[in-house]
């Protein structure tokens, strides 16, 4: 592995970091935001921050980490990258700084960059996945979520292009809603699903017990999702219908996550995984949540509209977010130990991996993010705008502390920590 090779995937890192910062402070100083109902210029700009610079930025560095790992290959361009790396910067922070403003014109200006920046990443992995002949699950779900990325960004320019010229007849907030499934779960969560194929078992020691339902898992994800967008869009009523046949591939993939577990050889689970497997636990309640949303009996008053913030903050803070933070505790500590310190490999003592962060602190974040995450749902639902300042100050600090830690990690890549080994060691190793 190269240096700019670690570096590509470092700097998507530590700009999905940053945004997830200002995000973060944004919500807190405005907590009412979330006392009220999702749709409102402020609202929609952090969520987007959020997305675009915090998930989106992290997920792209992921992959042109992870996609040569899982598959066995190398990144097509990383001249491409760069160019990506400042469209898709440039392309975010315009299109938050729009919505801030509620400029739909300046939102389809740097919309256009975001999608130029989109379309090189789309390429470069395309062509990356083109040099690998043979077919399996990671590949498949790699692709279709590469595919619904490509559509999610077409489907975010359609409906800006819509406030200005009214060329096609649908709901705002319908199309609104159309467009973040296919970006939550057709992107994020099935690329969640599809890399834990490959990274659980190599981080529990263990393997994948059933490929066909692992392809089963990923194709039912795909098929409810196309059916997801086009009733959610046209508010036909078989919603329910569709998001049983997601969810029944979100059960294929517990059962097969489950059965990695319990075939690992490695009995403690790092708290990095237990941070991921969180995450993926919050599949259920979700799942419960969307059928409840999607029920045409359903009531519409305050708690049911407050209750669609609450599905989102569950999907993307909980579900997304804390298998990005987990990840994040098992991919950058391996990035910057391979940089300082591969070359030293018997040569002088390094540091463990386990060595280049608090575990302490990693345990503190992990129990505060989740009573913040729980009191923020419950606040949420409720309107309760103190109550919401408290949840989102628990996840403040729960952020705070994983920030804290990372900057504990490239520390070691700004100065890398090589001892020399004691001469006793020496003399050993000459007698040996």
């Amino acid at each position: 592995m190269q240096a700019s090779a670690v570096r590509v995937p470092l700097c998507f890192v530590l700009t999905g970091v940053l945004s997830l910062l200002v995000s973060g402070g944004a919500l807190l100083a405005q907590p009412d935001l979330l006392a009220m109902y999702h749709y409102t210029p402020h609202l929609i700009a952090i969520t987007h921050l959020f997305v675009l610079g915090f998930i989106c930025s992290i997920v792209m560095g992921a992959m042109y980490q992870l996609v040569p790992v899982t598959l066995e290959t190398q990144i097509y361009s990383e001249r491409l990258v760069k160019f990506q790396f400042a469209a898709h910067v440039i392309g975010f922070v315009g299109i938050v700084w729009a919505f801030w403003n509620f400029n739909m014109a300046m939102v389809g200006a740097f919309g256009s960059l975001l999608t130029l920046g989109v379309g090189l990443f789309v390429f470069n992995l395309a062509c990356t996945l083109a040099k690998v002949k043979r077919w399996n699950t990671i590949k498949f779900g790699i692709t279709s979520a590469l595919l619904w990325l490509s559509a999610t960004v077409a489907a975010g320019l359609f409906v800006t292009a819509s406030k200005f010229w009214n060329f096609f007849a649908f709901q705002p907030l319908a199309a609104m809603h159309a467009h973040a499934h296919l970006g939550v779960v057709g992107v994020f969560v099935l690329m969640i699903v599809t890399v834990s194929y490959k990274l659980v078992p190599m981080f529990t020691l263990s393997e994948l017990q059933s490929e066909r339902r692992a392809w089963c898992s990923v194709a039912l994800i795909n098929i409810g999702l196309v059916g997801i967008f086009i009733t959610v869009l046209f508010q036909e009523p078989f919603k329910p219908l569709f998001a049983l046949v997601t969810i029944s591939g979100f059960l294929l993939y517990g059962w097969e996550m489950v059965a990695i577990l319990r075939a690992r050889n490695r009995s403690a689970l790092d708290w990095g995984m237990k941070y991921f497997l969180t995450a993926i636990g919050l599949l259920l309640p979700l799942s419960i949540l969307a059928l409840a949303l999607t029920w045409s009996g359903l009531a519409v008053n305050a708690l049911t509209m407050q209750l669609e913030s609450v599905y989102g903050l569950l999907g993307l803070l909980g579900l997304v977010g804390l298998a990005i933070l987990g990840m994040l505790y098992k991919i950058v500590p391996f990035l910057v130990w391979f940089h300082s310190y591969s070359r030293h490999i018997g040569r002088a003592k390094v540091p463990a991996l386990a060595d280049m962060y608090s575990v302490p602190l990693q345990i503190a974040g992990y129990w505060i993010f989740l009573m913040g995450l729980s009191g923020l749902s419950l606040a949420t639902a409720w309107s309760h705008a103190a109550g919401i300042r408290w949840g989102g100050g628990l996840l403040a600090l729960s952020l705070a502390i994983f920030v804290l830690n990372m900057g504990k990690i490239l520390a070691h890549y700004i100065r890398p920590q090589v001892e020399p080994f004691s001469k006793k060691s020496n003399s050993a190793t000459k007698t040996l």
